[in-house]
């Protein structure tokens, strides 16, 4: 038997090579460094592998393949597109997860317990979040790359596995958090056994693992339907459970509440992307032909989606809680751009899911500075009259606000614009039809919470507003500033994207 060498593109690879090889020097930096050099060392190794890995996806946008890692990935427009995105907003989100009063001192210990007080006292800080973030984001950046089911699954568990501890890790409210961790944990184990179980049945179907062995097969007509519908409802159960679609939806509010608030941005911006995006290579490349068969469900599951994020959405009390039923109300929005099946469906798509990322980083970091002496406040009573206290967070979070609802001269207006464009060109009235009905049942929570902050007089026991960390400030100002230039110039952006948007086969 001759072994064969693997041959790899290491050029077009090195974007999840860095981040991975930044991810190993973290670990070691964890193990190895002084408790006085290891904060700063993590953030400069974290910041400085996701800039490089960045640096390097922009010199190779222009590049195309299928081969560059003996056909397991697949390097096009939207591919670049979509790990530049996850890219830009993992290092927004590093600069809130720096903000180290977030993440209790040593995760190892019981809630409460003397040795986590002991570690509290004496300013002792474990900073696994770090490397744990650049594995998640390599796992993220190779998830809409693959091109083979194996490797679509590995990268799964790249990326959700750190998710998993990182959503423990909360300083305060322990057990809460690693409640949502195990909740997030369990049900993320279910969702990899349905993807597990899709993947095995539509191998049953095409005898192949690559996508481009399956879509052959489905242009073909060859084999068993059963198998192929039955391997497409599981394998999609895995990706709706990762957008927090209904009804796979259910760890969303308990994670995003219990988590630390930085990883919570993390997690609700970057994961949408990278699930979003391997759901858009599956559907609109594998699946294509197979549109009778898939567009009905998925209609019905948008639907579905956008109403109950949008209505459930009104009656929480829970700032956190609200932000996660409004994700779910716009993982609904998406997945009218899935169901378009046309270029300006994945155009918009694309531009929809940058924009949202960069306002949700945003909207969380305001969160993160609304506190009173136990820590963050996120009970929505008590942010009665924010405005008159601090006007300059109250104003940007209102901003954000307004994007989710999709307001004119801001990213979301743009963003939702377009996709309900996109998805009426290709016929699909009904979702259109239920998405600005939605629109506008999720813009009455919105404006309350406005009107809550600047209309409502002060409570006693009303919160204060932390000034913000340099970093932190960054990140507020950073993310208002792109949801508003993409608001009223979205047109660059757009340009960029339409002559990224093309799928390779």
């Amino acid at each position: 038997m001759e072994f064969s060498a693997p041959v790899l593109n290491y050029t077009l690879l090195s974007p999840m090579l860095i981040v991975l090889g930044g991810a190993i020097i973290g670990v070691l930096v964890e193990a190895f460094m002084s408790k006085a050099l290891r904060p700063i060392t993590q953030l400069s190794v974290t910041l400085g592998s996701l800039v490089l890995a960045l640096v390097q996806v922009w010199k190779i946008r222009n590049e195309q393949s299928i081969g560059a890692a003996m056909g397991s990935v697949v390097i096009d427009g939207p591919a670049v597109f979509m790990q530049a995105s996850i890219l830009i907003i993992s290092l927004i989100s590093v600069l809130l997860i720096a903000d180290t009063e977030h993440f209790t001192a040593l995760a190892a210990s019981l809630p409460g317990s003397e040795e986590e007080r002991y570690a509290v006292q004496s300013g002792n800080q474990v900073t696994e979040v770090y490397p744990l973030t650049l594995f998640a984001v390599a796992g993220m950046m190779l998830f809409p790359v693959s091109s083979d089911l194996i490797t679509l699954f590995v990268a799964l568990e790249v990326l959700s596995l750190p998710l998993y501890l990182m959503a423990g890790l909360s300083r305060r409210r322990r057990l809460a958090s690693q409640e949502s961790a195990l909740k997030y944990f369990l049900l993320g184990a279910f969702s990899s056994a349905f993807f597990l179980f899709g993947a095995a049945f539509l191998y049953g179907y095409s005898a192949s693992i690559t996508f481009t062995g399956i879509r052959n097969a489905v242009v073909g007509g060859g084999g068993n339907d059963v198998f192929l519908l039955i391997g497409m409802a599981f394998l999609s159960i895995g990706l709706l459970f990762k957008v927090g679609a209904v009804p796979f939806h259910a760890w969303s509010p308990d994670v995003y509440q219990g988590a630390p608030t930085p990883v919570t941005a993390f997690m609700a911006a970057a994961t949408k992307v990278a699930a979003f995006g391997a759901m858009l290579r599956i559907y609109y490349t594998v699946f294509a032909n197979a549109q009778w068969s898939w567009t009905p469900v998925l209609t019905i599951i948008a639907i579905i989606t956008m109403v109950f994020g949008s209505l459930v959405a009104i009656a929480q009390r829970d700032v956190k809680r609200m932000l996660a039923y409004s994700s779910i109300a716009h993982a609904g929005f998406l997945l009218t751009g899935v169901i378009a099946l046309n270029k300006a469906g994945l155009e918009a798509t694309l531009f929809y899911l940058f924009a949202y990322g960069i306002t949700t980083v945003g909207a969380f970091a305001v969160v993160t500075l609304v506190r009173d002496s136990a820590g963050e406040v996120t009970d929505l009573n008590r942010w009665k009259g924010l405005g008159k206290r601090s006007p300059w967070v109250a104003t940007a979070f209102a901003g954000f606000l307004l994007s989710f609802a999709g307001i004119p001269l801001t990213s979301g207006f743009i963003g939702k614009f377009s996709i309900f464009s996109a998805a009426y060109e290709s016929g699909a009235t009904s979702v259109v039809i239920a998405g600005v009905l939605s629109s506008a049942i999720a813009a009455f929570f919105y404006v309350r919470v406005i009107v809550l902050m600047f209309f409502t007089d002060p409570v006693e026991d009303g919160t204060s507003v932390e000034i913000p960390s340099s970093l932190t400030s960054i990140t507020v100002i950073f993310s208002m500033i792109v949801t508003i230039a993409l608001g009223v110039f979205p047109a660059p952006l757009l340009n960029f994207i339409s002559n990224l948007a093309t799928f390779i086969r």
